[in-house]
């Protein structure tokens, strides 16, 4: 969930300074404008990792914006009376009025992950706040409230660069509390907890958005885009007296920062180099297909389902790979479903009851070529839902999984990455050798002019979905070979872990 906001991305100072006396003009245009309508207020949440610079981030907004018009309220320490009264009446009495901006450090989350941490709360206290949570949320989006959930996060080498560098500043060492500074120091811990807290509390009506808080200028304007644009299409929305669903709130992702760099995805990321000799491949392949041979019957014999799902560019050779563990395992263990476009059945049901037909049954494996990501990814870019069906999806899409978990399933999730190039070369090669030649379509050439596009919603669908329980794994593609080989070692390293914790 995290890996997007790890990927060092930067805003050059001349491209601050560009950008910044706009913005600036920009919000204090958005906060008279919100003011003036009197139909809508504001929450402004800003919590996570410690030394991630969410005083630098709140300083900013007062900064750029009327600071008269915003209400800022750090929730540290309970006082007397708060603790007299139920958790969320501190929250309730600092509500926004309508026309209101409120900035929560913290909110409602941060008692939720400092508590389990320290392991004073146990999971069904955690997933208690989570209902509970849901339900405030719901209530004050249905009443005209736009709610906007920041967290920002870096790497744990980063965080502890960022922290040293604070504990030299004198000047900065007020920023973070004694109680705060132990929980830097389980990074780990901290980061799978938010992970869960996130996931069951990412709501279409008051979705979280990650920042990057490594380069504090991408940090900055990351955080003023989003809540501009985001602002902005929902008080168009209240005052054409739209009925805004529960579920539509809008949530546009922000214009990008000017720079390049700023603009990398997780994608952007991926080395697509590396490759593998004929020879090398043959060893490997054969090695790992006895492996995955072995450990599927093993949990067929412990009665353990395997859910896989491969996605990726057309051409990516998601079929190549899923040939190459099949043919290594016996038929009558697994299902292959190879998914297109939904049949008038099918589309008189919720979206993802056609998969739910396919759950494998204890012990069975069940490979998905194409998937329910379908929502967030074709159905997104095409139009084919519309934003408040594919932003919900990523809850729906975490509660499915989580269902499947429970039950005792693996669920592996493969993205199969090629560059624009390699596409094309693959493209060309389809269409002149003849048994190869339906695999190209107009479909697949259109689907290319739409390449920027696509990549931005993989970015945000792994951002989204890819959690330590069923992860996202980014298997480099432009080699085939090697392509191949890793999804291999990938079934087979995740195989023996799930295996080893379902004793």
């Amino acid at each position: 969930m995290f890996e997007a906001a790890k990927l060092q991305r930067k805003v050059s100072k001349s491209d601050f300074k560009q950008q910044e006396v706009d913005l600036r003009t920009e919000l204090l245009a958005m906060q008279r404008e919100l003011k003036e309508s009197g139909k809508s207020r504001i929450i402004v949440i800003i919590t996570g990792v410690e030394g991630a610079g969410k005083g630098e981030v709140v300083n900013r907004l007062n900064e750029w914006m009327d600071a008269r018009g915003i209400a800022t309220y750090a929730f540290w320490q309970e006082s007397d009376e708060e603790r007299d009264h139920p958790r969320f009446w501190r929250f309730w009495r600092n509500l926004p009025g309508s026309g209101e901006i409120a900035i929560f450090f913290g909110g409602w989350y941060q008692k939720l992950i400092e508590e389990r941490v320290l392991g004073n709360w146990d999971d069904e206290r955690l997933s208690a706040e989570f209902r509970r949570i849901a339900g405030i949320e719901r209530m004050l989006s249905e009443d005209g409230a736009l709610i906007l959930k920041f967290w920002y996060h870096m790497s744990e080498k980063d965080q502890r660069k960022r922290l040293k560098d604070l504990s030299r500043d004198d000047r900065s060492r007020w920023k973070m509390l004694p109680k705060k500074k132990q929980f830097s120091q389980h990074y780990e811990d901290y980061e799978r907890i938010a992970e869960r807290l996130i996931r069951h509390t990412d709501y279409g009506f008051a979705p979280w958005y990650i920042v990057e808080a490594s380069d504090n200028r991408y940090r900055d304007l990351t955080t003023a885009r989003t809540l501009l644009t985001v602002a902005r299409k929902h008080m168009a929305l209240r005052q054409n007296n739209c009925q805004i669903n529960s579920e539509d709130n809008p949530n546009a992702e922000p214009d990008a920062p000017l720079s390049a760099e700023a603009q990398t995805t997780i994608l952007d990321r991926i080395d697509l180099s590396k490759g593998l000799d004929r020879d090398d491949y043959r060893k490997q392949l054969e090695a790992l297909q006895e492996e995955a041979n072995e450990l599927v019957w093993e949990a067929y014999n412990r009665k353990l389902a395997t859910v896989l799902v491969f996605e990726g560019w057309d051409a990516g050779g998601k079929g190549g790979a899923i040939r190459r563990f099949t043919s290594a395992i016996d038929a009558r263990l697994y299902r292959y479903i190879s998914i297109a476009a939904p049949n008038d059945e099918e589309r008189e049901h919720q979206y993802l009851w056609r998969f739910w037909r396919h759950v494998p049954a204890a012990g069975r494996v069940s490979i998905f070529d194409r998937s329910w990501y379908g929502r967030v990814l074709v159905e997104r870019v095409e139009g084919f839902a519309s934003e408040h069906e594919w932003r919900r999806a990523y809850n729906e899409i975490n509660d499915f999984e989580g269902q499947l978990i429970d039950n005792g399933a693996l669920v592996l999730k493969f993205w199969l990455h090629i560059d624009k190039d390699e596409q094309l070369r693959r493209f060309k090669e389809r269409e002149k050798i003849p048994y190869k030649a339906h695999k190209i379509t107009e479909e697949d050439w259109r689907n290319r002019e739409k390449w920027d596009e696509y990549k931005h919603a993989v970015n945000e669908m792994v951002v989204r979905t890819s959690t330590n329980l069923a992860p996202w794994i980014i298997v480099p593609g432009n080699d085939k070979k090697y392509a191949r080989v890793e999804v291999l070692r990938q079934i087979c390293s995740h195989l023996k872990a799930h295996l080893k914790t379902h004793k």
